[in-house]
């Protein structure tokens, strides 16, 4: 069968497919939670039976731990579970019989990354051995947001250890603490990262909404291969103070959903200023009064003008992936909207010439990494020194834990297999010192003008037969990873939402990128696409998890690091 025959059929039988759990293997079927089904309940649709009574709280949560300890020894996602969170549910359900419910997110469970701080019974370790016992001062300012809104914070999920900071090349997904994260649409597959393990609990049905944290395609990659919603906001629209951090300039705390709504109430929870975060606080930030007062109907789509960055970017989708893409961008067109090759002028600068993530693409006087080196060492060195009942209060103590106990979090190249390179950029952290030498000063510049003027925002204004546009968004099937660079160097924001599998079962999300503060925006555009591709296709396809006993480290991972060595268990590049 040909790609495009088998596209067709794609389009045809996704809907038949999700008709039942009946394909699923038994060990990952969702049962009900009090006579109801809640497979593939949206968190609104969860809080309408909790309002109605058709359940608690309490049995709800029942549910996502017994779910948690039927699957986790499969997918790994979970790193710890709250060992209070039945005690929150009833004083939850509690609150509710006496009329009094705090939001829309009231007595919903949810999973925090295990980068962000909670100050409770449960573990912040970035998934590493060496902050295991060590006592957080407070909460992270995004939990005691979502705790003031009624949400229970059920656990924390598994992540490539340290967001991926330790090491260059690494397994995706894997951390020593945790294990290694699965992909549930195929679990020998990669779960892409860091926050593969809030990810994969959503889209594995374990909870409704995740958050994660991204420097650099660490929200919405991982979204992307679990065929879920993820939200990357612009960089201080949500607040870092609390998290375990990379960079000032680039990190971002970010939303899961298995639908637009989910996503978007949950930046509702967490979006807003913070005093303790600098960045969260500038005078240009705008954010409305409520995310989900943007979503809208397909019907939006007609007159909107969107635009196909080319050079490095669609050019090089992969056709297995582009035959659905460009399924999904005819439907688009159909339904009203115009779609505008474009190019970024920076393209061939900022981007490998493959079209691959590399954050270390250029010289120093350029590069990303540059920049991330220096702000990690002061940023997790702060973070690290108001810890209680730990002797790691530095960089340089995570280093020394790591070689003292290199069995277990393979220190050296070769120790693991899930560190071929050990802890290289640590090492390269360590060396910088974190100083802003004039090469970060000049890395920081020229890497934000390329990618604001000279890459997004010079796309979403193309100059067509001599005229000036300004389009309504940019599309993106971004699977290498670059379109999010782009983003991500930029501090703008970015939003992914699923759109079909490809030949191998796998997911492919459709990214929707913007200039900074403009998450309405994507979110009335995602909304829109969402809604056409229910009408014409149904609504996502579940995983299925295939090689369901896979326990291969590394996992399979066709858009790793460019450059990596060889390794046991990679498949050939994509043609």
């Amino acid at each position: 069968m040909g790609s495009e025959d088998w596209d067709d059929v794609y389009f045809m039988v996704s809907e038949k497919r999700r008709a039942s759990q009946g394909d699923i293997p038994d060990v990952f079927h969702v049962p009900q939670c009090d006579g109801n089904d809640v497979f593939e309940l949206s968190a609104d649709e969860l809080q309408h039976l909790l309002s109605t009574n058709a359940m608690t709280s309490v049995s709800f949560v029942k549910h996502c731990l017994e779910r948690i300890r039927r699957v986790n020894p499969y997918l790994e996602c979970v790193i710890e579970t709250n060992p209070d969170a039945l005690e929150i549910a009833q004083q939850l359900d509690d609150e509710r019989a006496k009329g009094k419910t705090r939001g829309p997110l009231h007595g919903i469970p949810v999973l925090v990354k295990d980068n962000m701080a909670t100050k409770d019974k449960m573990q912040t370790t970035g998934g590493s051995w060496a902050l295991l016992g060590a006592v957080v001062p407070k909460d992270a300012h995004i939990v005691r947001l979502l705790r003031k809104a009624g949400a229970i914070i059920i656990g924390h999920s598994n992540l490539d250890e340290w967001a991926g900071m330790r090491s260059k090349i690494y397994s995706n997904g894997y951390s020593a603490r945790g294990g290694q994260t699965r992909n549930p649409y195929m679990l020998s597959r990669s779960p892409q990262g860091s926050s593969s393990g809030s990810a994969v609990s959503v889209s594995s049905n374990i909870v409704p909404l995740a958050f994660g944290t991204e420097t650099d395609t660490s929200v919405i990659w991982p979204a992307m291969v679990s065929g879920i919603v993820g939200i990357k906001p612009t960089v201080g629209l949500t607040s870092r103070s609390g998290v375990i951090p990379i960079s000032e300039t680039q990190d971002s705390i970010g939303t899961y959903g298995r639908c637009v709504s989910d996503a978007a109430r949950a930046l509702d929870a967490i979006a807003g200023p913070d005093p303790e975060d600098k960045f969260s606080t500038v005078p240009e930030r705008r954010q409305p009064k409520s995310y989900v007062d943007h979503i809208v109907t397909r019907k939006a789509l007609y007159g909107a003008k969107f635009g196909l960055p080319i050079k490095r970017f669609w050019e090089l989708v992969p056709k297995q992936q582009k035959c659905v893409a460009e399924k999904v961008l005819k439907l688009i067109k159909d339904a009203g909207a115009e779609i505008i090759p474009v190019d970024m002028p920076c393209a061939e600068e900022r981007i490998a010439p493959d079209g691959g993530w590399d954050w270390e693409h250029g010289k120093e006087e350029v590069s990303e990494f540059t920049i991330n080196k220096i702000e990690c060492y002061y940023l997790m060195n702060e973070y690290l020194s108001k810890l209680k009942n730990t002797k790691i209060k530095t960089v340089e103590d995570v280093v020394r834990f790591n070689d003292e106990s290199a069995g277990s979090q393979g220190a050296n190249p070769g120790d693991h297999p899930a560190f071929p390179s050990g802890q290289d950029n640590f090492r390269e952290v360590i060396e910088a010192k974190g100083i802003k030498s004039p090469a970060y000063y000049s890395a920081l510049a020229h890497m934000q003008k390329q990618c604001r003027e000279n890459g997004i925002d010079a796309a979403l204004h193309p100059t067509i037969n001599g005229k000036r546009q300004s389009l309504d968004a940019l599309l993106f099937c971004d699977v290498r990873g670059a379109g999010q660079q782009i983003a991500a160097q930029a501090s703008y924001p970015v939003m992914t939402i699923p759109v079909g599998l490809d030949p191998d079962g796998m997911p492919i999300g459709l990214n929707i990128q913007h200039t900074a503060w403009k998450e309405a925006t994507l979110i009335r555009w995602a909304s829109a696409i969402e809604d056409l591709l229910h009408a014409k296709v149904g609504p996502r396809n579940p995983p299925r998890y295939q090689d369901h006993l896979a326990k291969n480290i590394p996992v399979e991972n066709e858009y790793r690091y460019p450059g990596a060595p060889p390794r046991f268990g990679d498949r050939p590049p994509p043609s």
